[in-house]
């Protein structure tokens, strides 16, 4: 008979799951015992790098990643990052060891006393089998929850004697069983809501990032293109990934994070469309009216959560793609004007210290047309979106939580997810702070990341809400004295400290055609850049 860790190892073959993030302690080497060829092994210097690296790794291959992490101590370090990936919609199954069965009642050193409770709420299910013989069934259950809507990490925690256990004969079933999900609306309710839309004097769509993980890209353009429908992107804050091309001539923009704001910026349209996006995730809280005056609001969303806690308008809980199909499927051609092309943004001035925009201006001209970017720059997050019109799926990914750390780590993930496509991790230096250890990931594992850092000697953003929110005085929001580049050289990172415009764009050529990941830090003017 085989054992628990042979019949987990033959579970996650079948699952496609064979990338193992982690960082691994004493209660978690039994898993890892004769760790077999066709495995890889990812290693985080710090459980939050481990699981930001899954996180990214999971959203650019689109299926369960494993991350393993080191019992009460090291699920504890990744739990912000496990709260990000939540956010995120991404589908993660996080082990963790546990003390051997014997010792755990006497909870001797490293027992984690409450591993089941001790993740809540930042995960769809968090669980400890109560028999060895339970966690193949356990593991298969985490993976099927994890990739079920909404997508999301689940928890499983393992003591460390369960792997030698003998595996039941009834493993295998966990094994080869598939579990599946997508469902669409009920025909009735897309016939309705198609009426709704054609008879709409002007209509427009918010696309959310729950398009481009659904594989909904190319309907949503169908959709726009066919109704002539203007279409925003969902505020900047809670959007991880680009719901639509940004250059194409039916975008408009990206919508403010604000109640009132939002409102404003819809004024005019009497039915909003929302597709794979919350509604909304505001922040900061600006007060002012949900909707536009004469304007009706319909979401479509596969989380019920999502729809149950929406303020206002009504929802649909389905699949995003399969709903959109049918709903194109049911409207005609519209008789409305198509909108009309935004102009592209003015460049930048070129100032000295360079401008946030000026340097996402430059990152744009050279940008690869299969490029990826992984967005961790607070202050200048709008200015980035505003510089480059992304269009095509999977380009995009953005800490939908807020947490910092997400960037750098996930860069790394995504990159071993895509092999062939270029990827640049676009950073504050702070932000880089929270994840810097994977930068030697990067090295080891041969992901040619090319992280961009700007550098401007303070939190920005903190500034921006002390501002907003009227405080003076708060310390902590200074950042003299880091040295990123340097820091970079210290783990084998090739790194350069750009000075000036044109020693930039030679230093992004470089790194954008190198094998090997890259940093290149570059001092940028202090304060908030929009455009």
């Amino acid at each position: 008979m085989p054992t628990v860790r042979e019949a987990a190892l033959d579970l996650f073959r079948a699952r496609g799951m064979t990338t193992i993030f982690g960082n691994p302690g004493s209660t978690e080497l039994p898993m890892l015992a004769d760790f077999p060829s066709d495995f890889r092994y990812v290693l985080g210097l710090q459980e939050a790098v481990a699981v930001g690296m899954a996180d990214g790794y999971a959203q650019a291959s689109g299926r369960v990643t494993h991350v393993n992490l080191h019992t009460a101590p090291g699920l504890g370090n990744g739990m912000g990052a496990i709260f990000n990936a939540q956010a995120n919609k991404s589908p993660l199954l996080v082990t963790a060891g546990q003390q051997v069965r014997a010792q755990m009642t006497l909870q001797a050193n490293l027992t984690n006393r409450d591993a089941a409770r001790m993740p809540h709420p930042l995960v769809k299910w968090s669980y400890e089998p109560p028999r060895a013989e339970d966690v193949p069934h356990a593991l298969a259950r985490g993976i099927h929850l994890a990739s079920l809507p909404p997508r999301g990490p689940v928890f499983l925690s393992v003591p460390m004697d369960d792997w030698d256990a003998e595996a039941p004969e009834e493993a295998q079933h966990a094994i080869s069983r598939r579990v599946t999900g997508r469902a669409v609306a009920a025909p009735e309710v897309v016939e309705d809501l198609a009426r709704r839309l054609d008879a709409a004097s002007n209509p427009v769509l918010v696309a959310g990032p729950d398009i481009d993980a659904s594989g909904a890209w190319d309907t949503a353009v169908a959709l726009a293109e066919r109704q002539r429908l203007p279409v925003w992107a969902s505020p900047a804050p809670g959007g991880g990934r680009l719901g639509f091309p940004e250059g194409h001539p039916n975008f408009r923009g990206t919508l403010p994070p604000a109640i009132g704001p939002v409102a404003q910026v819809l004024e005019g349209h009497d039915l909003i469309l929302v597709a794979g996006s919350s509604v909304f995730p505001y922040y900061p809280h600006i007060p002012g009216p949900l909707l536009p005056d004469g304007a009706e609001l319909v979401e479509i969303t596969n989380d019920p959560d999502e729809a149950a806690r929406a303020p206002m308008g009504d929802a649909i809980v389905a699949d995003v793609a399969l709903t959109l199909e049918a709903l194109l499927a049911q409207v005609p051609e519209s008789g409305r004007d198509a909108p009309e092309p935004v102009p592209p943004p003015e460049p930048p001035p070129e100032a000295d210290p360079l401008s946030p925009s000026t340097v996402h201006g430059a990152l744009a001209e050279l940008f690869p047309q299969d490029g990826i970017i992984v967005l961790e720059s607070p202050s200048s997050t709008m200015a980035m979106r505003n510089q480059f019109r992304l269009s095509r799926p999977g380009s995009y990914y953005f800490g939908a939580g807020g947490g910092l750390g997400f960037g750098l780590a996930a860069a790394i993930g995504v990159q071993l997810a895509q092999p062939d496509r270029p990827v640049v991790c676009v950073l504050g230096e702070g932000s880089a702070q929270y994840a810097i250890t994977g930068l030697w990931s990067a090295v080891a594992y041969e992901a040619p990341v090319t992280f961009l850092v700007l550098r401007n000697e303070e939190y920005a953003i903190l500034k921006w809400f002390a501002d907003a929110e009227q405080v003076e005085g708060a310390p902590g929001l200074d950042l003299p004295a880091l040295d990123c580049a340097a820091v970079a050289a210290g783990y084998g990172v090739a790194s350069h400290r750009a000075e000036g415009l044109d020693d930039l764009r030679s230093a992004l050529e470089s790194a954008l055609s190198s094998s090997r990941p890259e940093l290149i830090e570059v001092a940028v003017a202090p304060g908030m850049a929009l455009f």
